[in-house]
């Protein structure tokens, strides 16, 4: 099973929050997910992430694949440092 780290959005309309979640890459974006690791949200100022860092390193060094929008989420809240830093 190849899982992906990505998000699955929530919220109204035009008023998007979006989940950080591990999930199967078959399933649809606002699919089953096998665990929430984060949120985001766009729209506070500045935008706001939380991420379980320690959930995601796991997951990461499970062999999990990162979506584009999670890896630019990830470097801003300095997760790869860590990586690199633990390595």
């Amino acid at each position: 099973m190849a899982t992906i780290i990505r998000l699955t959005r929530k919220g109204k309309h035009k008023r998007p929050f979006y989940r950080i979640v591990v999930a199967d890459s078959r399933m649809p974006r606002d699919g089953r997910c096998l665990e929430i690791i984060g949120t985001y949200d766009p729209l506070a100022k500045p935008a706001a992430v939380q991420v379980k860092q320690e959930r995601a390193v796991a997951w990461l060094k499970k062999g999990a694949q990162v979506s584009d929008t999670v890896h630019q989420l990830f470097k801003k809240t300095g997760l790869y440092q860590q990586l690199k830093d633990a390595k």
